[in-house]
């Protein structure tokens, strides 16, 4: 698989890794085994990145993965786990200070049977926490104690991203990156590029309407984010479908389908384009089970898209989604 340096971390990481929030909530359940077995194939199939979080089962990803780097079947040294934090308190800027920083990184290290954690990022904060030196002051003491190695942010708009990027020990920045949110290329991007900051790109498959395995029929279950937040009623809506109306996505997703390469699928398209974004890092798509695994990870031998395929794909998201979201993230 190809690697890139993962910014201020200066460790080299798969560009296909694999985000881990399907195996701990929100996706409908996912037994012990099947997960594991997932970390299993996604490593087997050359992914050394895994991102977690905190609150993703309250701590069911983080013990899933912390199981699994114990189990024999990898070296854990060889792989880089990121989780975040945050979530799992009320989104008021007060929280966000180092004894709460020392408590959270603790339940981490502890689920994911880790002394130091590779990279630590702030899960989604609020605005105004990108201003205030004093959490910056924090991470910086997490690392110096060692609970931490590096730390980055985990943001949903670029406006945000641009913030964290100006922070000098920012090493990494977490944003949603896909072929219906083209707006990061826009400065995000760049700025990164500049800074030496690494982009780590999520929701790369749009919820799974990348996949081009939906239709208007199809229906999620009740314990699935897809059914609950289709309107932004638990979390922010962009962490859902991307934000796109689900209509317009799946009209994106049939006419995109024309552009798959042969041999390949819809879902590996989509994967391959945020790839091809020399300043991202590593892009992390999830996974329900090994099959899903080993096809994203496939992705990391696939040759770039020519420049047809990229102009049509930027000319679908003119046409069909832009309209709609891009000034919004």
């Amino acid at each position: 698989m190809q690697n890139r340096i993962l910014g201020r971390t200066r460790r080299a990481v798969g560009v296909i890794g694999l985000g881990a929030w399907q195996l701990g909530a929100d996706w409908g359940e996912v037994d012990e085994e099947t997960a594991l077995g997932t970390l299993a194939a996604a490593v087997d199939a050359g992914t050394d990145f895994i991102d977690t979080a905190d609150v993703y089962g309250d701590g069911r990803s983080e013990r899933l993965i912390g199981r699994f780097l114990r189990s024999g079947l990898t070296t854990p040294a060889r792989i880089m786990i990121a989780t975040k934090m945050g979530r799992r308190v009320p989104q008021d800027p007060a929280v966000y200070s180092l004894d709460n920083f020392r408590r959270w990184t603790d339940r981490s290290r502890t689920n994911l049977g880790m002394d130091t954690l590779d990279l630590v990022q702030l899960h989604c904060p609020p605005s105004t926490v990108y201003s205030t030196d004093a959490v910056f002051d924090a991470l910086d003491t997490l690392v110096e104690e060692g609970r931490i190695a590096n730390f980055g942010v985990s943001v949903e708009t670029c406006d945000q991203a641009l913030s964290a990027i100006e922070r000098p020990g920012i090493a990494t920045v977490q944003i949603i990156l896909n072929v219906l949110r083209l707006r990061p290329l826009d400065e995000v991007l760049p700025a990164a590029a500049e800074a030496g900051v690494g982009i780590i790109a999520r929701v790369p498959l749009a919820s799974g309407l990348l996949a081009g395995n939906y239709d208007e029929s199809t229906t999620f279950g009740r314990d699935d984010h897809r059914t609950y937040n289709r309107h932004g009623e638990a979390f922010d809506i962009g962490e859902t479908f991307s934000g796109v109306d689900y209509d317009a996505g799946l009209a994106a997703a049939r006419r995109l389908a024309a552009l798959v390469p042969p041999g390949a699928t819809l879902a590996q398209l989509a994967l391959r384009w945020i790839v091809d974004q020399e300043a991202v890092s590593v892009v992390i798509p999830g996974a329900r089970n090994p099959e899903q695994a080993r096809a994203n990870a496939a992705v990391g031998d696939m040759e770039p898209l020519d420049e047809a395929v990229s102009a049509a794909i930027a000319s679908t998201y003119d046409d069909l989604i832009r309209p709609a979201v891009h000034a919004r993230w």
